[in-house]
Formats: C-alpha cells, structure tokens, sequence
C-alpha cells in the first residue's frame, strides 16, 4: 500500500494570476474569507463595517455591511443619522423606515408637481374660457400664451381625429349602403 504524499497548504505568491479561471476561483475564495473575516470582527468587537469589492472582468459587484449597509453608507456620506444602539433589528427597522420614507418623499415631490402643472393648466383653460365667453376657439391668438397654444393645437388635433374618424364611419356605411341598392345582373 503506497502513501499519497500531498503538498497540503501552499503559499500563493502575490501576484496578479493570468489563468482566467484560476483568477475567478480565486477571487471568490478570498472574497468569502474576506466578508467572513468582517463578520467576525462585527461580532467580536462591534465593529460597524461596510465592504464594497467589484470582481475582475466586471462580473459583478459584491458587498457587506454590518449592521445596515444602507445607515453605514449614509453616516460615512455625512447625512447626521444617529448612532445605531447595539440592537440589528432595530437598526435594520430604522434603515427601512429611512429608506421607505426617501421613496416617499421622492413621489410626494413628483405629484406635488403634477398638481402643479395641472392647476396651470386648470387657470389658463380658465383664462382663454373667461376671455372667449366660453368659446375657447374663438379667442384672440395673440393674446394666448404658449402652454394656451399647446393646449389648443392639442386640442384641435384630438378633434380633427375624431372628425376623420366619423367621416371614414360614414363612408363606410355609405359605401355599404349602395351596394345593397345597385342590382346584380
């Protein structure tokens, strides 16, 4: 019986790898270790940690964070959020809430202006009504102003469809008409 002589654990010289594979197999090899090594720095210390690694060939990006990742990145960018207790849980509830609450926050922004835009369209309709006596299409072209021009070449074009599409029913029907009417010989 022969013994298999293994070379065991070897060290890998610091250097960049030219094997694609050996590169990839490598990396996520170290990558594991390294965010296992965050981890229990977290857990040994409380240390508040964040690694962001983007993986060679840009086949990825990878990140840890312990507690948050999200209250971690915005205490580093400044933005005066509180220091977390030593609670996950309430910190993972706090960076929610923070996160749902900037969503919030951004489609608050875009209806308030959608509002806005439509309580100018509200007041100008208003205006070209009250200066026509309700005859929109009989006010003075001059006097409107370019959204009031918009709306009405709008306007004028949504009721130029429906013209044409009521002429071509008629037409239809027309032609449909008269062919029951001349005999067949």
């Amino acid at each position: 019986m022969t013994t298999r002589i293994s070379k065991g654990r070897q060290r890998v010289d610091m250097v960049k790898m030219k094997n694609a594979r050996n590169l990839q197999v490598m990396f996520s090899k170290r990558r594991a270790g390294l965010f296992k090594k965050a981890s229990e720095l977290y857990t040994l210390c409380g240390a508040e940690i964040v690694i962001v690694v983007f993986s060679p060939g840009d086949k990825g990006v990878f990140s840890f964070g312990h507690p948050s990742m999200n209250t971690l990145v915005e205490r580093f960018l400044g933005r005066n959020l509180p220091l977390p207790n030593n609670d996950v849980h309430n910190q993972q509830i706090v960076a929610h809430r923070e996160a749902d609450i900037r969503e919030l926050n951004t489609k608050l922004m875009n209806l308030k202006g959608v509002l806005q835009m439509d309580k100018n369209r509200r007041e100008s309709l208003r205006e070209i009504r009250k200066r026509a006596n309700g005859l929109w299409w009989e006010s003075p072209m001059e006097e409107l102003n370019l959204f009031q021009l918009q709306h009405l070449k709008k306007a004028l074009e949504t009721l130029k469809q429906k013209v044409e599409k009521e002429t071509q029913m008629v037409n239809k029907r027309v032609s449909g008409s008269t062919s029951s009417i001349v005999p067949n010989y």
